[in-house]
């Protein structure tokens, strides 16, 4: 669903700008889960000040991994976006380390090195074209606190995530977004609104896909994820969205799609797939072994 995004943005980028196409369908999956949402907060006696958390998570995390992605990107070259973008699951790491003390045991560190070889064949068009010059620096450095602003939300929701549900997790998110990103589009963008009446079929289907996919389905089950899995194997998922990303853009972009593309997707699902389930299984074996020693002790 997240590799869906980019193709969706190809759709509607002819008569929508960055900001509204993050800003509208983010609105859009508020409006889909205010109901539930408000129903859980109601329902378990919730207070404003229980949800402040989400406040500081969007500012620091989700907020500028929008908004300096888009401008990081403008200022500098797609291809090293593309490249910026591995660094994301290694720091998420560090950040799960540091925040959640989670390790990185064998498993992981084999996962990172089998990913980091797929993605780095899916992209070989993009490491051709990368230009790190002075000329890029200001993008580059955009991009990369969008990098870290990421990780940090990643980690973050993982931290609150047994306090809430993951529609209360997107809810909030989304509607500090749409609250800082209102001015940017009113102010940039205004003009987007007169044309939404001459929107055509391609650019309405985009916008669809974006809010019932991107904004809305993938972040549920994304923090459903996140709520079994530890914010460094659920980082590591990242890199599949360059593995689903191209047949997608193959099949409905008419792009190509060549074999060195699809042996690193293979490497790369070969990864998550290590992270997955070989750790998830060693860690399940490992708290086991542990609470079997404590009950022994006792």
């Amino acid at each position: 669903m997240w590799s869906l995004q980019f193709t969706c943005i190809k759709l509607t980028q002819d008569q929508v700008g960055p900001y509204f196409t993050v800003w509208a369908p983010m609105l859009f999956a508020v409006l889909l889960l205010a109901p539930f949402a408000l129903h859980e907060f109601k329902s378990e006696g919730k207070k404003f000040r229980d949800v402040l958390i989400f406040v500081q998570l969007a500012l620091l995390g989700a907020f500028p991994a929008q908004v300096l992605m888009t401008w990081g990107t403008q200022y500098s070259l797609a291809s090293n976006s593309a490249i910026l973008t591995l660094a994301l699951p290694v720091i998420t790491a560090v950040f799960a380390f540091f925040l959640l003390k989670e390790r990185m045991n064998r498993v992981r560190w084999l996962s990172f090195i089998i990913a980091i070889i797929g993605v780095i064949l899916i992209s070989t068009g993009d490491i051709k074209q990368l230009n790190f010059s002075s000329k890029y620096a200001i993008g580059n450095l955009l991009i990369f606190l969008a990098i870290v602003g990421n990780s940090y939300y990643n980690v973050g929701c993982k931290g609150v995530s047994k306090k809430y549900t993951e529609i209360e997790m997107v809810f909030y998110t989304y509607v500090v977004i749409v609250i800082l990103l209102t001015p940017l589009v009113l102010y940039y963008e205004r003009d987007v609104f007169a044309r939404i009446p001459h929107f055509t079929l391609q650019t309405w289907t985009g916008m669809t896909l974006l809010t019932i996919f991107h904004n809305f389905l993938s972040m549920v089950l994304f923090f459903k994820a996140l709520k079994v899995l530890d914010a460094t194997q659920v980082a590591l998922s990242n890199y599949l969205i360059a593995l689903f990303g191209l047949p997608i853009a193959a099949i409905w972009l008419g792009e190509t799609l060549n074999s060195q593309s699809i042996i690193g997707g293979i490497l790369v699902l070969l990864s998550t797939l290590m992270i997955t389930i070989a750790d998830y299984k060693l860690n399940q074996a490992t708290h086991a072994k542990t609470n079997l020693n404590d009950r022994h002790e006792i």
